[in-house]
C-alpha cells in the first residue's frame, strides 16, 4: 500500500479527481497519522513545488526516530490501478483554547465606502442582521419561481434562530444605527453530501459533508435597485464565475493567485494552497472544505467581519478581467496556523466555499455586469406579471404588505430522526439536488462509534462575522457609525 522511498513505476496523479480518489483509497490510515488532509502540491522550503501530493496536516513534525512504525509517514502512496502521488507533511501549530481578541477596525476610504459612506451596495459592502454583520458576496438571481434578485453571503451571517424572522440591513439594523432593510433570508445551507458536491463520494466515511455556508436573500420591493453596483470597490469589473472540474490539472486551481474585498479588512491578496481540505470531528464525521489559502507577504487575508466575502481568480493578464470562484466562511487565525516555511513561523490561513457549486445547489446566477443586473430586473418584473403579482416597483414605492419570506433551512435537530411535525417547504422545485439539500443541509448528533482520540483539527473559526452584541458592542457600534474616529 505504501512506498517508502523508492518511485512507484505506475502512472503519477496529475488531476484533482486522481488525487481525491488516491486519498480516499488510504483515508483509514491517513486518519490515523495526521489531523486533515488536502489536495495540491508539494511545499519545498516554503514554495509551492509542481509535484502533485496529499496534503497531511500533522500536529508536530519530529525524526521518524521518535516515531512509532505506524506513526511514520511514507513520502508517496499508490491507489488504484498504479496510479501514485507524493505525501507532503505540514506542520498545524495549535494555540490552546481559542481567546478573545480586539476586534480590529482599520480605516481607510475604501473600508469606510464599505461600511455605509458609499451610496451604492455592491460585492465587498457589509450587511448585517439584528445580531452580527458580515460581508455581502455578490449579487445573484434565483433561477426558479419568481426570479427574484438578491445577494448571497454566509449562512452563520445572515441567520440568526434567536429572530423569526432573518431579516438583513445596509449597513445596521434598526435597532442599531442608520440603516436600510435590503430582504429577508429565502434559502440558505450549511452542510452537503459530498456526492451531491462533488458529484462522487470524497471519501469511505459514510458520513461525510462539505461545508456549504451559504444564504440567498432576495431584495425587498421597498429596496431601491438603482443604489446597487456591480463594480467591486478597489477592483473593477469582474468576469465569469470559474467553476472547478475535479478532471482538470492540480494547477487550474492550486497556486493560483487570489484577491478578496471585504468589510472589515479591504481589499487582499492570497494564493490558494489547496483544495478538498478534509478533516474529522470528534463525533466522528467527516468533513470537506474547497479552498485553503494563505495571505501574500505572511498577511492576513481576512479579517472578522470579512466571512461571506467573495474570492476572485487574479487575472495574470491585465486586460483579462478577475474570475469570483469562492466565499470566505472562516480563518484560523485564532486556532491554529500552518507551518509551509522551516525558517518562518507559522502562518494564518483561510477557509473558502467553492461558488460554483454553492451557486448550483441554492439555484441561483450570478450577476457581474451592469447589463446582466438590467436584464435580471427586467426578467423578474415580466414573471412578476406573468403571474398576476404585479411589476415590482424598484424605485421607492411601498406595498401594501410584503410577502412572507420562505423558511430557511433551519440548524439541526438533536436527533435528525426526529422532525417536528410539519412538513419542510422545499426550494421552489422538486429536483433530486433540491430534496438532498434539505435532508443533508445540515447535521445533528449521529450515532457514530469514535475510532481515535486524537483532537480533531480545528479547521477554522466559522464565525469570521462579527457579533452585535456582547460586552464590547457599545464600542464596535461607535466605530461602525463613525468609522474615522
Amino acid at each position: 500500500m505504501y512506498n517508502d522511498g523508492v518511485t512507484p513505476r505506475g502512472q503519477q496523479a496529475s488531476t484533482l479527481l486522481e488525487l481525491m480518489t488516491i486519498r480516499a483509497y488510504h483515508s483509514k490510515s491517513l486518519r490515523q497519522c495526521g489531523l486533515g488532509t488536502a489536495l495540491g502540491f508539494r511545499t519545498r522550503r516554503g514554495e509551492l513545488t509542481s509535484i502533485p501530493a496529499i496534503i497531511v496536516f500533522v500536529a508536530r513534525k519530529v525524526h521518524t526516530q521518535w516515531l512509532h512504525e505506524l506513526q511514520v509517514l511514507p513520502s508517496s502512496v499508490e491507489g488504484p490501478g498504479g496510479l501514485w502521488c507524493d505525501v507532503d507533511v505540514v506542520e498545524f501549530s495549535y494555540f490552546g483554547v481559542p481567546t478573545m481578541v480586539p476586534k480590529k477596525q482599520l480605516s481607510s476610504e475604501i473600508l469606510d465606502g464599505l461600511r455605509g459612506m458609499d451610496a451604492t451596495i455592491g460585492s465587498g459592502t457589509q450587511v448585517a442582521s439584528q445580531e452580527t454583520y458580515g460581508t455581502l458576496g455578490a449579487l445573484v438571481q434565483s433561477q426558479t419561481g419568481l426570479r427574484q434578485l438578491g445577494f448571497i453571503t454566509n449562512r452563520h451571517v445572515a441567520v440568526d434562530l434567536d429572530y423569526p424572522c432573518q431579516k438583513m440591513f445596509h449597513p445596521l439594523p434598526p435597532n442599531l444605527g442608520p440603516g436600510v432593510y435590503l430582504g429577508a433570508v429565502k434559502r440558505a445551507t450549511s452542510f452537503v453530501k459530498d456526492d451531491l458536491w462533488y458529484g462522487i463520494f470524497a471519501g469511505m466515511n459514510p458520513e461525510t459533508f462539505v461545508r456549504a455556508d451559504g444564504a440567498f436573500i432576495p431584495f425587498s420591493e421597498t429596496f431601491d435597485i438603482s443604489k446597487v453596483t456591480t463594480s467591486i470597490k478597489g477592483i473593477g469589473s469582474m468576469g465569469d464565475v470559474y467553476r472547478v472540474d475535479l478532471q482538470s490539472q492540480i494547477s487550474s486551481i492550486v497556486g493560483r493567485k487570489v484577491v478578496k474585498v471585504g468589510r472589515s479588512s479591504g481589499v487582499t491578496k492570497g494564493v490558494i494552497m489547496g483544495y478538498a481540505v478534509e478533516y474529522n470531528d470528534e463525533n466522528g464525521i467527516c468533513f470537506l472544505t474547497d479552498f485553503l489559502i494563505v495571505g501574500e507577504k505572511k498577511k492576513n487575508f481576512d479579517l472578522e467581519g470579512d466571512s461571506g466575502s467573495l474570492i476572485l481568480l487574479s487575472s495574470e493578464n491585465e486586460t483579462e478581467k478577475a474570475q469570483p470562484v469562492g466565499l470566505i466562511w472562516g480563518g484560523t487565525a485564532n486556532r491554529g496556523r500552518l507551518k509551509l516555511r522551516n525558517e518562518h513561523g507559522p502562518e494564518n490561513w483561510t477557509s473558502g466555499v467553492d461558488l460554483g457549486r454553492l451557486l448550483d445547489i441554492l439555484q441561483l446566477d450570478i450577476i457581474t455586469t451592469d447589463q446582466n443586473l438590467r436584464d435580471a430586473v427586467l426578467l423578474q418584473e415580466l414573471v412578476a406579471a406573468k403571474t398576476r403579482i404585479g411589476p415590482c416597483n424598484w424605485m421607492g414605492a411601498h406595498p401594501e404588505k410584503e410577502p412572507t419570506p420562505e423558511p430557511i433551512l433551519s440548524p439541526p435537530y438533536e436527533d435528525l430522526h426526529q422532525v417536528p411535525d410539519e412538513e419542510a417547504e422545499e426550494p421552489e422545485t422538486c429536483s433530486p439536488a433540491a430534496k438532498d439539500l434539505i435532508s443533508y443541509s445540515c447535521i445533528g448528533n449521529f450515532p457514530l462509534q469514535r475510532e481515535d482520540t486524537r483532537p480533531p483539527l480545528q479547521l477554522a473559526d466559522e464565525d469570521l462575522s462579527m457579533r452585535l452584541s456582547g460586552p464590547s458592542s457599545s464600542t464596535a457600534h461607535q466605530h461602525l457609525l463613525n468609522p474615522k474616529s
